[in-house]
């Protein structure tokens, strides 16, 4: 079937189809690829957009396509307003080209955009644009510029959902047939997007196809589209092995790790008083993680999937995550060590067809007993870990010179990620509570509860104060002390609290009426789960946290008197791997202990786990809010 007749289904079959009741809908979206030899790819895409409504009219009063000119050219052939009272208008003249907006990585990116102008409801306006070239800027000059960085190679990653409904969609890449092109289709059934080849000459055509798309209805705290919605993914690279190899070679190719005089200085220096493989490797990752700033600015070759080198990193000292990486990798090098940059993707699974799945580079250093460990100077500044916990579940390609397979960082166990909050109080006649309640806090916790120090040093005290203030407004707070948070790599976070708390507690004649305060979800910028919206009884999506987590919690109140009778809130106790939940009431003479453990197992989590994860969060928050009655 020739591409102007699947252009020609494509709108019979939009046509055909209902509009959904969304500020716009897509009548077709039409995606023709012609791949090269060299890998070069000439994309045209052709939609078709109806305006439903006055919002949907305002989206559409301009299209936009971003594009990088170092590494892609972008032109709109065709733009038409199909107004509702059966005239067209062409206002393709209205194109403009400007620099993308931008925060942290100025790499030049640009925006092309057509000024649709006025549009009302039931106006339909009409685009085809052509682009040649990829998203990542890598070395080149003239055509070569457009050629994707796996030089020969096609790949792509195709969303067949969207946030407006899309009546049909088409997708057709023509391929050399020698290219051995390979194809996945993730998160829905096969048979849900259509799939079409035909052989014509030495090349073959593949057209994919979906109708009906609809906007996917979210559920708190859950995956990435990518992650849950229909995708597919090309690509005619082998497999991992081979991406594996090239990504090492281009690197070496280009002398991206190569030390300089002073690299190896400061290396030295660094290094002069570690005492063992893991004091070198964990003082060379966070000096880069503390010292090198995250900026990303243009700077000519080397973008995109080559590293720039050690030269230019260390004299900077700033870049995005590939510069960080690539500066440990040239530091552990300059010490002796074999360290490799490697891809990963953040926050999204990665599939098997190796496709470009990617939006982040860290580093991968072999240990003496053969094993390699992973490291991420991006996300560690100010944290204990030498990979962050919040990228656990996490797929990464090493770039090594005899090739990798995708692998999976494991799930970091809670016990690693630990909260504690240990108080020793007394209640006196007046209901005045008094004592002190202290803090710990490691790995993902231990960065959370230092997020009260993200600030000027002067302002540290008014944040400290404020975590108490949260629970007590009325709290007299005597003294703090805390860990220095500047040596935050030779001891896990601890503050502690001195207090008064005026009326407290309620007390008669016969009863003592109180929230033991340990209980109150105390630093709660440490628990995030305590963000979720537990009130759905079951869920259909899968959902993540911040990390793993364990919060062990432990009270003893000095009471006035001595009670005989307790009271406390009733909770269900939770015991699956995913999530669980215990807690202890009891009184020895005048002293009432109370104690509670929350453990949740797991980043990313299917929904079959919400009942025990709701269940242990609804528990810590009920106990938060319900009080224990003693009575005599």
């Amino acid at each position: 079937m020739s591409y102007k007749s699947l252009l020609t289904t494509a709108l019979l079959v939009a046509l055909a189809l209902p509009v959904a009741a969304q500020n716009k809908t897509t009548l077709y979206d039409s995606t023709h690829v012609v791949m090269e030899e060299s890998g070069l790819s000439h994309v045209t895409n052709h939609q078709r957009i109806r305006a439903n409504n006055y919002a949907g009219c305002s989206e559409l009063s301009t299209i936009k396509v971003d594009y990088d000119p170092l590494s892609a050219y972008v032109e709109f052939q065709q733009v038409i307003v199909h107004h509702a009272d059966g005239t067209a208008e062409d206002v393709l003249l209205r194109v403009y080209d400007y620099v993308a907006p931008a925060r942290l990585i100025y790499w030049g990116a640009s925006q092309k955009m057509v000024e649709v102008g006025h549009l009302d409801p039931g106006d339909e306006v009409e685009y085809i644009t052509y682009r040649k070239g990829f998203t990542y800027a890598l070395l080149g000059s003239d055509d070569d510029k457009y050629i994707p960085p796996m030089r020969g190679h096609f790949y792509d990653i195709v969303p067949f959902w969207s946030s407006n409904p899309v009546n049909n969609k088409v997708y057709t890449v023509d391929v050399l047939t020698s290219k051995n092109l390979r194809y996945g289709i993730y998160n829905c059934k096969q048979d849900d997007i259509k799939v079409d080849s035909t052989i014509d000459g030495d090349r073959t055509i593949y057209t994919f196809s979906k109708n009906n798309i609809t906007p996917l209805k979210h559920e708190p705290n859950t995956l990435a589209d990518n992650d849950m919605q229909p995708k597919l993914l090309l690509s005619t690279s082998p497999n991992w092995q081979a991406k594996s190899i090239w990504f090492y070679g281009v690197n070496e190719d280009y002398g991206s790790f190569k030390p300089t005089p002073e690299v190896k200085a400061k290396v030295d220096e660094l290094l002069r008083d570690a005492k063992s493989e893991h004091d070198s490797i964990s003082i060379l990752t966070h000096w880069v993680a503390d010292n090198i700033r995250y900026a990303g600015i243009s700077m000519g070759e080397g973008e995109g999937y080559t590293l720039h080198n050690a030269e230019m990193n260390f004299t900077d000292r700033c870049g995005v995550c590939k510069d960080k990486a690539g500066m440990l990798v040239t530091m552990l090098r300059a010490a002796g060590f074999k360290a490799y940059a490697a891809m990963t993707m953040a926050h999204e699974r990665i599939d098997p067809i190796p496709a470009d799945q990617f939006n982040h580079s860290v580093c991968a250093v072999q240990r003496r007993n053969g094993n390699y460990e992973m490291l991420d100077p991006t996300w560690v500044p100010n944290v204990r870990e030498l990979w962050s916990s919040a990228e656990q579940q996490q797929g990464y390609l090493m770039g090594l010179p005899e090739g990798a397979d995708l692998m999976y960082t494991p799930l970091s166990a809670p016990e690693n990620h630990y909260v504690r909050i240990n108080a020793t109080t007394a209640i006196d006649n007046e209901g005045t509570l008094s004592g002190s309640i202290t803090i710990t806090a490691e790995g993902q916790s231990d960065r959370a509860v230092r997020g009260v120090f993200n600030c000027r040093p002067s302002e540290w005290s008014r944040n400290l104060e404020l975590e108490l203030r949260k629970i007590s407004p009325n709290a007299i707070i005597t003294g703090i002390d805390h860990t220095d948070n500047d040596e935050y790599l030779k001891c896990p976070v601890s503050i502690t609290y001195r207090f008064r708390i005026p009326h407290y507690a309620t007390i008669d004649k016969d009863n003592l009426i109180f929230i033991p305060l340990s209980a109150r979800n105390f630093y709660s910028r440490a628990m995030s789960h305590l963000y979720f919206d537990v009130t759905p009884e079951t869920r259909t999506q899968p959902f993540s946290d911040a990390c793993s987590r364990l919060v062990e919690i432990k009270e003893n109140i000095t009471l006035p008197d001595t009670y005989k009778k307790l009271h406390f809130p009733e909770i269900y106790g939770v015991a699956d791997p995913a999530a669980s939940f215990g807690c202890q009431y009891w009184m020895e003479g005048n002293t009432f202990t109370f104690a509670e453990t929350v453990m949740l197992g797991k980043r990313v989590y299917d929904a079959k786990d919400w009942p025990c994860f709701r269940q242990t969060v609804s528990n810590q928050k009920k106990l938060a809010v319900t009080p224990v009655i003693l009575t005599k």
